[in-house]
């Protein structure tokens, strides 16, 4: 059984440029994979009325979030093959594979017939890119987090939480196509061709981020550590505790992020806020989340992860209900930007620092794969299906306050998860 060093808080080190180089193509490739898993989730009011009519406006739009969230089923199994392919084979490796499999499914999704063409096989056709979607996804964020992280182990936090950060770029980028699209487009147009341009965006980019990974190199904690043949088998018989608080610590971190997903279909539907606004507001959270995310993986570094990550959960549990009153109450642009600021400092302190601490719950020959399970278990199970469970909630109750509550759900589980992580651990 591997031994797992828990590591103390130690003082950043300089950056050397060479290692400035690798945040930037594991940034710019992990920026790319989920702009075109998250930009679906953007234009879903779109995608629904397109790919599955209703009579019920309502109903064809929980179809097209549920069809969202059935991407989700596959990011397990992605974790587990191409988890245990990145701690056989390489961090690299996976990598490359990941944004050659989210190509494909982003160019099934540009190129394809609309229900009014081909009936029945639109949606099906639409299905199955999400499901490669959502393979490939569940490899990335374990192969990037161990990328970035074990490259510089006295500054994982830092290194690690550029992971993040580039997700930030992603919110830019798909929300920036959001606003830009629905402000100068017509609602004809975007629906004829406009919502297509995003993916063909990603799909004319993903050949610079498919070249960027085959250019760099293996991490020298990889190649310094003995192998195993049987990571799987090994984490699930000595980490059995660790994969599932690593599970309980993402809950908040995953609904937090889907709920920004979830954001402008809200303002469109519940408050009546123009798309293009709606959109424009979202562009703050992806602001916030690429400037916040390092600085507090750099303070993680200093200070140590869960102290950090429970401020921000128990901030999560207190504002979360107020925001939600103040935008019903005022449903303007300028209180949807405040909202998204909030919600963009509160995200970004938390998920900003969660990649370092899964990182130092798993020992190098298993990382990989026990990030990948604990991450992407999670997701399925609480943040792929969020922005439907949020819909359904509003419908069902009635209360368009009802999405606060499932985020200070997801908040008290990972408080919880955070303190046995601290207390049993000692992980700091």
């Amino acid at each position: 059984m591997a031994t797992i060093a828990t590591p103390a808080p130690s003082s950043p080190e300089k950056i050397a440029p060479s290692a400035k180089r690798l945040i930037a193509a594991a940034s710019i490739g992990n920026a790319l994979e989920w702009f075109d898993l998250v930009v679906y989730g953007f234009f879903a009011a779109t995608i629904s009325r397109l790919f599955f009519p209703n009579e019920n406006e309502t109903v064809s739009l929980l179809i097209t979030l549920g069809t969202f969230g059935v991407s989700f089923f596959m990011r397990p199994l992605g974790a587990l093959v191409l988890g245990v392919y990145a701690d056989r084979v390489g961090r690299r490796a996976t990598l490359t594979l990941a944004i050659m499999l989210m190509m494909l499914g982003t160019l099934m999704i540009a190129v394809m017939p609309t229900y009014a063409s081909i009936g029945i096989w639109a949606p099906i056709g639409i299905v199955l890119a999400r499901l490669i979607q959502g393979f490939s996804a569940g490899g990335e964020f374990g192969s990037a987090t161990a990328f970035l992280a074990e490259h510089s182990p006295n500054r994982r936090g830092f290194f690690a939480s550029w992971q993040v950060a580039s997700q930030g770029l992603t919110t830019l980028l798909a929300a920036g196509f959001g606003a830009g699209l629905s402000a100068w487009l017509t609602t004809e147009q975007l629906e004829s061709w406009g919502w297509r341009v995003p993916f063909f965006f990603g799909l004319l980019i993903g050949p610079v981020a498919y070249y960027i990974r085959t250019k760099i190199d293996e991490t020298p904690e990889f190649l310094a550590a003995e192998r195993t043949e049987t990571p799987l088998a090994d984490t699930f018989t000595h980490h059995r505790m660790r994969l599932v608080l690593a599970i309980g610590s993402v809950v908040l971190g995953t609904v937090a992020t889907y709920l920004v997903l979830y954001m402008p279909t809200y303002a469109v539907k519940q408050l009546g806020i123009p798309s293009s606004a709606a959109f424009a507001a979202i562009l703050v959270t992806g602001i916030v989340q690429f400037i916040i995310a390092p600085i507090v993986g750099h303070w993680s570094d200093r200070h140590g992860r869960t102290g950090i990550m429970m401020i921000a959960a128990v901030l999560f549990i207190i504002v979360m209900y107020p925001l939600f009153l103040l935008l019903k109450a005022s449903p303007t642009f300028a209180t949807m930007m405040l909202v998204q600021l909030v919600l963009g400092v509160m995200l970004a302190s938390y998920f900003g620092v969660l990649p370092a601490l899964l990182t130092d719950l798993f020992p190098t020959q298993t990382r990989t794969t026990g990030m990948s399970l604990g991450y992407n278990i999670a997701v399925t199970i609480f943040g792929g299906f969020a922005p439907f469970i949020m819909a359904w909630l509003i419908s069902s109750s009635g209360n368009i306050l009802a999405p606060s509550f499932y985020v200070i759900f997801a908040a008290v589980v990972s408080l919880i998860s955070l303190l046995v992580v601290r207390r049993r651990l000692n992980l700091r």
